[in-house]
């Protein structure tokens, strides 16, 4: 895989309740990820990234809600969420406070 295609497969992290206690508790952390990004492909990126090891990943697709917008019916992006569960005594800090 090459560099360009790592930086593109994280698309952001997920923040929300359960993430941050998924964080805290088993050690895991939500991502956005490419539509097409496989589980080898999430894996490879989060480690040379965040310089960290990977034990699992889970992905799983996210369908978009129907919203009405206005007096119109519409529809909100579907996505695709990866959990990552790192090894023991590795952690990666969103914050950026030292």
């Amino acid at each position: 895989m090459n560099q360009e295609r790592m930086h593109q497969i994280l698309v952001s992290p997920h923040v929300s309740e359960k993430g941050s206690l998924l964080a805290d508790e088993q050690n895991q952390h939500v991502f956005k990820v490419l539509s097409t990004a496989t589980k080898s492909e999430v894996k490879h990126a989060v480690e040379n990234m965040f310089k960290v090891k990977v034990e699992k990943v889970r992905i799983l697709n996210v369908k978009g809600k129907a919203k009405r917008f206005g007096g119109r019916m519409g529809k909100r992006s579907d996505m695709r969420k990866a959990y990552v569960t790192l090894m023991a005594d590795n952690d990666i800090d969103f914050s950026g406070a030292s």
